[in-house]
C-alpha cells in the first residue's frame, strides 16, 4: 500500500490511525498534488519559465524576450506559478524580479523528460522490430 507522505516523514506527525486513514489521506494528498503541481506543470510555457528561472532569477520583460512571448502571457503563467509556491517575487524599484523557490521541481521534471526519452527510444525499437 502507498502511503501518505506524513506517514513517511514523522516530523509531520501523522494523525492516521487506521490503513483507511491512511488511503484517504493518501487520496486528498494525490488531489491536492493534481491541483497544485500537476495542473501548473501542464502548460510547455510555464515549463519553460520554470526552467529558465532555474538558470537565474529573472524579470518579466527578460522572460518574455527570452521566451519569446508576450509580457502578459508571461505575467499570467507568473501568477499560476506563484500561486502555487514554486516561483517568488522580488519587488526592485517598480520591477519584480522571479526566482524558483524549490529547485526540486527542475529535478521532477528533468526525470519526466528522462523517462519520456526512454519511452521514445523503446517505442522506436518496437516500430524498427515491426517494419
Amino acid at each position: 500500500m502507498w502511503l501518505p507522505s506524513c506517514a513517511r516523514r514523522p516530523e509531520l506527525n501523522c494523525s492516521c490511525s487506521s490503513s483507511l486513514d491512511m488511503e484517504q489521506h493518501l487520496k486528498e494528498e494525490i488531489e491536492l498534488l493534481h491541483s497544485q503541481m500537476c495542473q501548473c506543470v501542464a502548460d510547455p510555457t510555464r515549463i519553460m519559465i520554470l526552467y529558465a528561472l532555474d538558470e537565474q532569477p529573472r524579470y518579466v520583460g527578460d522572460l518574455a524576450s527570452d521566451l519569446s512571448v508576450s509580457q502578459p502571457t508571461i505575467s499570467r503563467h507568473l501568477k499560476i506559478l506563484r500561486d502555487r509556491g514554486l516561483v517568488s517575487a522580488t519587488r526592485e524599484g517598480q520591477s519584480m524580479r522571479y526566482a524558483l523557490t524549490d529547485h526540486r521541481v527542475i529535478d521532477a521534471l528533468d526525470l519526466m523528460r528522462a523517462m519520456m526519452a526512454d519511452i521514445l527510444i523503446q517505442r522506436a525499437d518496437l516500430a524498427e522490430g515491426a517494419g
